[in-house]
This record gives structure tokens, C-alpha cells and sequence, in this order.
């Protein structure tokens, strides 16, 4: 995976390159590194944990131990300044209890994603986990989803406002005419799933990268003016 970032970054015309889809397993501290040192790798790493708890992750079916994890995610903020970091949970997995979903809250909280989604559990006929015992309710399911995204929301809020008065690029994709702005994503975002920046300013090429001053942050959004 390095070798292939430093290639796809050498093609002409390319200037940002995203990882996605990036399981702790992959992890290496080679990898970690051409993240940091690599100008056209997007500081941006989108890391599927599904859950915290070791006891769902097994039932899951999926490798990894929380404690690795929490000192992987420590590790890379340490080594990545600035990096933003993207997680997805399933909630309501069979056999998820009350005391798993309080203690995924709270991993939430202590970890403090820059972005993050959350799936209820969807049960599929003739699969090993739709034969598990303890299947949790539709309701439950939803509420929880609920409540882990109202606490993303203030954890959002809060990690958009660090790019208050900093500069960024920002790739302009389209002009919204109604309310006469450009609309861009930074290296932060990834497309349709994340936020997006609102631009102001003089007239801008689509599908150029320009260098924007941010000056007010929402829960996902954020927005600014180009420097001249």
C-alpha cells in the first residue's frame, strides 16, 4: 500500500490522493509515514471500526482488540498533525446489549472522530449472524443510531472550528447560484459522504483548487473567503 500511494502521487495531473477503506490491520508505520510525508496524500484516513467492544467485534467476526486500536488512533494522530479521521459503526448487532452500546458511546466521546457514520445492524437471510441469538429490536436499532449521531454532531462542531482563520485548499466542484457561492471540499472530506465548503469570493474555475481563508464552522460544513 505505501509503494502504491507514492506511485498514484507521482501521476501527472493528480494532486490529492485519499485512502479509504483502511483496517487497523493494514496499518504499518511505513504507511503512517508516506501519510504524513506525502504532500499529495490527503491527510484524511477513513478507518471502518464498526464497534469498540472486543466481545461484538468477535461475534462480528472481524480481527483487532480495542486496546490496539486506541493506541493505532493515538499513534497517528501523533505522527499525523492535523490528520481528520473517519469511522463507521454498526449498531444493533445480535447480542448487543445496553452495556455495549453505553460503552461505544463513550469511545466515541474519548476519541473524538472528525467525521463518522452509523448503520443499524440489517439482518440478511441465510447468514451466520442472522442465526444468532439475542437479535435486537428494529426500535432499539434506530434509537441508538440516533443518539450516537447527535453526539457526533457536537463532536463535529467542535473539530470544525480548529480550521477557524486557517487556509486550506479547496477543490471547487460547483457554483450554487441561488445564494451565489461556490461549493468545495477540502483534503478533510471525502465526496458525498462528508462535509463540504462554501466559498465566497472572486470568480473560480471549476475543478481548480483554491486557497481559502475559513471563517465560520458548522456541525459538518464549513465556509470561507479566497485569499487573493
Amino acid at each position: 500500500m505505501p509503494a502504491l500511494l507514492n506511485k498514484v502521487s507521482e501521476v501527472e495531473g493528480i494532486e490529492w490522493v485519499r485512502l479509504h477503506y483502511a483496517y487497523p490491520g493494514f496499518f504499518t508505520d511505513e504507511l503512517i509515514d508516506v501519510i504524513a510525508n506525502n504532500p499529495k496524500v490527503c491527510k484524511y484516513i477513513d478507518m471502518p471500526l464498526q464497534h469498540s467492544e472486543d466481545r461484538i467485534l468477535k461475534r462480528m467476526r472481524r480481527p483487532g482488540r480495542q486496546r490496539d486500536t486506541r493506541e493505532l488512533i493515538r499513534k497517528i494522530r501523533e505522527r499525523i498533525p492535523g490528520v481528520s479521521l473517519r469511522t463507521s459503526l454498526i449498531v444493533g448487532f445480535p447480542g448487543e446489549t445496553e452495556e455495549d452500546f453505553e460503552n461505544l458511546k463513550a469511545f466515541i466521546r474519548e476519541v473524538q472522530f472528525d467525521r463518522l457514520g452509523v448503520f443499524t445492524y440489517s439482518q440478511e437471510e441465510d447468514t451466520p449472524a442472522s442465526r444468532l441469538p439475542d437479535q435486537v429490536p428494529d426500535d432499539v436499532k434506530e434509537y441508538r443510531a440516533n443518539v450516537l449521531m447527535e453526539i457526533q454532531r457536537e463532536i463535529s462542531n467542535e473539530r470544525n472550528g480548529r480550521h477557524i482563520g486557517q487556509v486550506i485548499d479547496v477543490l471547487i466542484e460547483k457554483y450554487d447560484g441561488r445564494n451565489d457561492v461556490y461549493v468545495g471540499r477540502s483534503q478533510f472530506d471525502a465526496p458525498e459522504i462528508d462535509g463540504e465548503v462554501f466559498v465566497g469570493g472572486k470568480r473560480l474555475q471549476i475543478g481548480n483548487i483554491a486557497k481559502v481563508r475559513i471563517t465560520h464552522s458548522f456541525e459538518f460544513d464549513l465556509s470561507g473567503e479566497v485569499v487573493a
